[in-house]
């Protein structure tokens, strides 16, 4: 009856990241806004926080594979070995974290690294685990951490049950205020065979005044340990019983017990007042079960005969009814309805253990798997149930999806096909060639120009014209020379001539340098064409290659899939018969409960009749009916 601990993963993941914040020389502070470097870890942190475990770990894994967090590469193992922890993947995070811890972790931070992954082992129920990883703390764990180091220290002795050994553990403790620990303590010490010192600590722990659920509860349970320690131990035990709230999650067994204890008393009229308020409930429960016979017991004692053999009868036949609701609830969870209407009544967008069970199933007989949910074995057996249909799911998604990049890239395999060619030939309609060869004409006369400071290299159309036209007038007033009539003409193209020369040699030097840089434009740009005639030229070489690659990625992790989908298939049938063995493991112990409980009820109907087939009998004589046995 020793308490676990319980708390949220992300609780222990963010504990974990504190421990190991030696990545960066200074401890995580919630409250202090950081700026990210890289915005794929941001990314993750946002899907972290938002409660999307699983996309966070796989958007972590792709991100460290492509290299896109080189600020957080510790950061990152953190955070992937919290998430591992949180699907049960302990040995994959151990091994995250003796890694991180290896490369430069303090010794203060090396033993809360190891104490994080001891209490989440723990409350995973990997016992073994739990204690190597406890084996590993050294001497450096903050004294805040010592009670609860030797507090789980204890649990996992107690989970053994080497209860002795657990007593100078939680001894050492003696300053604590901490009631878990006094609980334990007793619980070890009752155990171990030193009843008289736990019975004390049970009984100062049960008589304390609580204000808050968890205490309470707490309580609730030190006085139903003491009050089942009297009940074996033949001592007076009503008292412990009558502490417990009528409302608490120890009503029922509490009301059994008193019962017990009111008839060790020989005070039958007050057992059956606790009885028949336990047989009233509607729980189906152990408890209730066996007070449906423990009530005309009562009865009997108190020589109500009548009374209590109606009382057997309708107890034979309410066990009657409840073995054949319970045959309907085996049948119905043998069939496979029992995970289904989990599953439906209890949706949840991702995997991992923080999820948990949270309504009833709608099924026939609900009521009986109540306390069956409530077991840890099952709830982590359905999880791990849970988590193989989300991996189901995810690969069935991504089976699909490969479906659709196949056709993505059979598309663009096509267009790549069908664009070459006419990109090729508007390529060829260019001619750089003629264009690279114009440049080293352009060039060439610009430079004879610059050498010559020849300003009629750089004439533009109309200053060209003009020169021709002034050329030719030359030419044909020379054909004319002697002749008076053409002196003046001779004079004005002259002097229109020297006009043009002049003007193109004022604006030589301006005109030159906009034509040399005319010329880089156009050696950038016949540069930038040369380059795009590569890309296209390594384009007709590569794309074919790269869609055969990616055809046979494609089509290499279709097969993984394949491989994948079949496993995982048998793994979750496994799962979920192991799920189903559990509940049905409980269902037929309670079966065999209600067989017990059966043949106790017509044993003591017998006991009746033959009481009352000889009245001549002295009551000394008279057999009493056989009880049933305080668990």
């Amino acid at each position: 009856m020793r308490l676990r601990f319980t708390f949220p993963v992300k609780a222990v993941v963010l504990c974990i990241m504190t421990a190991l914040s030696f990545c960066h020389g200074a401890a995580a502070q919630s409250d202090t806004v950081h700026e990210i470097k890289d915005p794929y870890y941001g990314d993750a942190l946002f899907e972290f926080y938002q409660g999307n475990y699983f996309a966070t770990l796989t958007g972590l894994m792709v991100s460290q594979h492509f290299g896109r967090v080189p600020h957080y590469n510790e950061e990152t193992e953190v955070l992937r070995g919290g998430i591992l922890l949180s699907y049960g993947l302990h040995r994959e995070a151990g091994e995250v974290f003796e890694k991180l811890i290896d490369i430069g972790a303090t010794p203060v931070t090396r033993d809360r690294a190891w104490f994080y992954l001891a209490k989440i082992r723990y409350q995973r129920g990997y016992l073994s685990e739990a204690e190597a990883a406890l084996n590993h703390i050294g001497n450096a764990l903050p004294e805040q951490f010592t009670e609860e180091r030797a507090l789980l220290q204890a649990n996992l002795m107690m989970a053994r049950g080497d209860y002795a050994a657990a007593v100078p553990v939680l001894d050492a403790l003696h300053d604590s205020t901490s009631d878990y620990v006094h609980y334990n303590l007793g619980i070890a010490l009752i155990k171990s065979g030193n009843t008289a010192r736990g019975i004390a600590l049970l009984d100062q722990l049960g008589q304390q005044v609580e204000n808050d659920e968890e205490h309470r509860s707490l309580r609730d349970r030190a006085n139903l340990a003491l009050g089942f320690s009297a009940v074996t131990s033949h001592q007076p035990a009503a008292l412990y019983f009558e502490r417990i709230r009528l409302k608490s999650a120890q009503a029922n067994k509490a009301l059994l017990g008193l019962g017990w204890a009111r008839v060790a008393d020989k005070d039958f009229k007050q057992a059956l007042v606790a009885w028949q308020e336990l047989a009233q409930r509607d729980d189906n429960d152990t408890a209730e079960f066996e007070a449906k016979i423990a009530v005309p017991y009562a009865y009997a004692e108190l020589g109500a005969y009548g009374q209590s053999a109606r009382l057997y009868n309708d107890a034979v036949s309410f066990f009657g009814q409840e073995e054949t609701d319970l045959n309907e609830s085996i049948t119905a969870i043998e069939e496979g309805k029992l995970v289904e209407a989990l599953l439906a009544d209890n949706p949840g967008k991702d995997m991992g253990w923080f999820w948990n069970i949270k309504a009833l199933p709608d099924m026939p007989h609900a009521s009986h798997l109540a306390h069956v949910l409530a077991q840890h074995d099952f709830q982590e057996a359905f999880k791990n149930y849970r988590d193989l249909r989300f991996l189901t799911l995810n690969l069935e998604q991504w089976r699909d999806k490969l479906g659709v990049f196949q056709d993505m890239l059979d598309n663009r395999r096509t267009a790549f096909g069908e664009r070459l060619p006419q990109v090729m030939a508007q390529h060829q309609h260019i001619g750089l060639d003629a264009m690279r060869e114009r440049q080293a004409a352009l060039t060439s006369l610009i430079n004879e120009a610059e050498t010559d400071t020849d300003g009629v290299v750089f004439a533009s159309t109309q200053q060209a014209e003009l020169l021709s036209r002034a050329g030719s007038a030359q030419r044909l007033i020379y054909e004319h020379r002697g002749e008076p009539e053409f002196d003046a003409a001779r004079q004005r193209v002259r002097l229109a001539q020297g006009t043009l020369l002049w003007q193109l040699a004022q604006d030589y030097p301006e005109r030159d340098w906009q034509a040399r840089k005319n010329l880089q434009v156009i050696a950038q740009q016949l540069t930038e064409a040369q380059q795009l005639e590569a890309d296209l030229q390594q384009a007709q070489r590569d794309e074919p290659q790269r869609f055969d690659q990616l055809a046979a990625r494609i089509k290499t992790m279709a097969a993984q899939l394949n491989n994948l989908m079949p496993r995982l298939a048998a793994l979750t049938l496994e799962q979920q018969q192991a799920v189903q063995n559990i509940a049905i493991s409980q269902l037929k112990y309670e079966r065999a409960l209600l067989a017990q409980y059966t043949t106790q009820a017509r044993f003591a109907l017998a006991q009746l009749y033959d009481r009352s087939s000889m009245p001549s009998e002295s009551a000394d004589a008279k057999k009493e009916p056989e009880a049933s046995h305080a668990p």
